[in-house]
């Protein structure tokens, strides 16, 4: 079966290391920390007082007042990533045939901040009558792609996805298979997510998965190093534009990358915990780099899952050891949740983003806080300092809570 290539024409992000994809590029490479001390609420009474927050983010920059008031955060960041997306593309939305674009563009917890708030009405004596209209719209997580389709008019497929930290490299691999199918010529896709609240914090503390290095807030997330103590959550969105290569083509479209292959799988084994040896993600990176025909040799740089806990990274250094073999010691490996935090369902559209920019500048951002190797971790994670090479293959991997596992293989265009 002919299937259809699909590259990436358009990047857009808002992170906690800048507003835009230049700043977020230039953040990385310098090894930028986006952790701090809460600001939004008083995190006193919880063991993790700080996150990586969006800093200097006003939607009044980039939407009218009504619109900012009747969206949650993890909205307002998905439709200032996607702007930025699709005039970076060169879309010609006055002739483009919008049929053929969709929108997938998944959060994996939605809106967070709009749960908290209209909750704190209806049980702090505000009453049911009190409720917003607007909660419900505003908290369900498929509601970016809905205002993304309507801003744009975009009529081709459009839905969320859901699976937790996978969420949004779902999200590409369906927007990467409907193309290849001929659903659509164009899939606007990503994730988006503004959590960080107190039932964000609270909920991940009583799990124990945070970091509580409060002392040193732009030191917490540390992948692979052996002091570890748990992740740093995140915030924000990421877009990427897929779109179908002849399509691209013949609009002389800018070309990023081109995405050329996938891998999905479930662990089977525990609501939170990886697969020993990582045997999820083993298949799933196996299974990625079988539908891009090459071979693992081939790959030059993977950006980790790299969350900053003790299973995910000892497991995740064990598959990648499986799957590659003796290249695994060749190969760059970073984690760049070490800069952004760990944007829970954006967090694979975001990695995705960067990888295609590793791709494109031939340098790959550091692993920051990797200050004593831990002994089951010992690959190159590019320490604490951004390393220039030649980088034709990026591989992405996307874990999530549930089993769920998705790699992503983007290639050089030439």
């Amino acid at each position: 079966m002919h299937h259809r290539r699909v590259v990436i024409t358009g990047l857009g992000t808002v992170l906690p290391i800048g507003l835009n994809v230049k700043e977020v590029w230039n953040g990385l490479i310098s090894g930028k920390s986006g952790a701090a001390t809460i600001t939004r609420f008083d995190a006193s009474v919880f063991d993790t007082r700080f996150a990586a927050e969006v800093k200097g983010f006003d939607p009044l920059k980039y939407m009218d007042r009504k619109s900012a008031q009747r969206m949650d955060l993890f909205t307002q960041y998905a439709m200032v990533s996607t702007a930025e997306a699709v005039q970076d593309s060169q879309l010609p939305l006055d002739s483009v045939d919008k049929n053929r674009i969709g929108v997938i563009f998944g959060s994996g917890i939605g809106g967070m901040w709009t749960w908290h708030h209209q909750s704190a009405i209806l049980f702090n004596g505000g009453g049911a009558q009190r409720l917003s209209p607007f909660f419900v719209p505003m908290m369900i997580a498929d509601i970016a792609a809905g205002h993304i389709s309507i801003k744009y008019g975009f009529k081709g497929p459009n839905y969320a996805t859901t699976s937790a930290c996978a969420t949004s490299a779902h999200a590409i691999a369906d927007g990467y298979m409907l193309i290849q199918r001929g659903s659509a010529d164009i899939i606007i896709s990503g994730g988006s997510e503004g959590s960080i609240c107190p039932m964000g914090i609270g909920g991940f503390n009583a799990m124990k998965a945070l970091s509580t290095r409060n002392d040193a807030p732009e030191k917490a997330s540390r992948p692979f190093d052996k002091h570890r103590d748990g992740f740093v959550m995140g915030e924000g969105s990421a877009t990427l534009v897929l779109e179908e290569l002849e399509h691209a083509l013949k609009r002389n479209a800018p070309i990023y990358g081109e995405l050329v292959g996938i891998g999905l799988t479930g662990d089977a084994y525990h609501i939170t915990a990886p697969a020993p040896g990582g045997e999820g993600a083993v298949r799933s990176m196996r299974a990625c780099l079988d539908e891009a025909g090459i071979k693992p040799e081939q790959v030059d740089y993977i950006n980790a899952h790299g969350t900053s806990t003790e299973y995910n990274d000892r497991n995740e250094t064990q598959a990648i050891k499986t799957v590659f073999g003796e290249h695994a010691y060749k190969l760059a490996v970073s984690s760049t949740k070490s800069m952004t935090g760990h944007l829970l369902g954006a967090a694979g559209a975001t990695e995705s983003l960067i990888s295609l920019l590793a791709i494109k500048n031939n340098i790959v951002p550091p692993t920051i806080n990797y200050e004593e190797p831990d002994p089951e971790c010992d690959l190159n994670y590019v320490p604490n300092t951004a390393q220039k090479r030649e980088v034709n293959y990026a591989l992405s991997n996307a874990f999530g809570f549930g089993g769920h596992n998705a790699t992503l293989l983007f290639k050089k265009y030439n």
